[in-house]
């Protein structure tokens, strides 16, 4: 099993300037995105202990291969690892967004589209002071009306195309899939895990007329979105699941991750051996013991706490968990 030195994205509104981050509890002040697991190129998370420590995780899954990964996971994503996890941590609303699909992605060049998926997490208030209400936390997800690319883009040019989208004011659990093509935004205040495809692919529609450190406005891609956007209307984007203690709760299921959530007060033998892929741990609250049988290893241990994400190969047989823990699992 692996731990990543996560990357903390310093950001302005979703920019791009990259610094080491050591644990979640030191907070993501002033900072927006952690980066807990990625193989993005530029942006590869590094193995932080072990017999691997500082491999990044290109390097692991070259060096793994199907065991890592999985035989079929292998077959289909070669030497890329196919999802990347990230903590967001919205001081400032972010950027009006879509994702291209796979086809359209294509189409302009890029090697595949984005979907993702936001769970909301109990958000951080280190970074407010004394004296300062936090944001509600809220998010835009989807359209809430019929419109056509034209005036799609007019709403745009006018400064009037959030009033075209579902907002959500959201507590810790909700959960929000977003296949490509679905508009969405994080909110100021919301704090989210988020599991998407490896893809670094985004076309920003609308950022509230608001200006870079160099004084100007950032790049839109209005054109690019216009032919990416799923236009159809839902009466309601949100994930809807029961919570309940001690078993996995199914959150999502689709081509390219399935992801259930896991809120244990009580021991559980969870069993990979039938599962053909890695498995990714995502600590959301409290911390647990877990012992891990590998086929091709002596069994280990670790301690998983809220804000850590941890990694098992496909040779992984089983993982029994001993404290107060809340996790999401995800696997392809």
């Amino acid at each position: 099993m692996y731990k990543f030195q996560p990357l903390l994205k310093q950001t302005i509104w979703g920019g791009d300037s990259i610094i080491p981050f050591k644990h979640l509890s030191q907070q993501l002040d002033h900072v927006g995105e952690s980066w807990e697991l990625s193989g993005v190129a530029g942006s590869e998370t590094v193995v932080s202990e072990g017999p691997c420590a500082g491999m990044t995780l290109n390097e692991l899954v070259r060096s793994q291969r199907e065991h890592l990964m999985g035989r079929d996971n292998y077959a289909r994503f070669g030497d890329e690892f196919p999802l990347l996890v990230k903590f967001i941590d919205a001081h400032n609303d972010l950027s009006i967004q879509v994702h291209p699909n796979d086809e359209v992605a294509h189409r302009h060049g890029h090697p595949r589209g984005k979907t993702e998926m936001w769970y909301v997490m109990e958000s951080p208030s280190s970074h407010l002071t004394p004296h300062t209400s936090p944001p509600s936390p809220h998010l835009y997800c989807g359209l809430k009306q019929q419109i056509t690319p034209e005036q799609y883009a007019q709403m745009v040019a006018d400064n009037t195309i959030t009033e075209a989208l579902a907002r959500y004011d959201v507590s810790e659990g909700d959960v929000f899939f977003i296949p490509a093509g679905r508009i969405h935004a994080i909110g100021a205040g919301s704090f989210v895990a988020e599991i998407q495809q490896t893809s670094d692919v985004t076309y920003r529609i609308y950022d509230y007329n608001r200006r870079d450190t160099n004084g100007n406005l950032r790049q839109l891609h209005t054109r690019e979105a216009a032919e990416a956007i799923d236009y159809n209307v839902q009466d309601d984007y949100r994930t809807h699941y029961q919570p309940a203690p001690n078993t996995p709760q199914p959150l999502v299921s689709c081509p390219y991750f399935n992801t259930a959530v896991y809120d244990l007060t009580e021991p559980m033998l969870i069993d990979y051996a039938d599962l053909d892929s890695f498995v990714i741990l995502i600590g959301l609250r409290g911390e647990a013991r877990l012992t891990v049988t590998d086929a091709t290893s002596p069994s280990s241990e670790t301690i998983l706490r809220a804000g850590e994400t941890l990694l098992l190969p496909a040779t992984t047989q089983s993982v029994m968990v001993e404290g107060q823990l809340k996790m999401l699992e995800t696997y392809v």
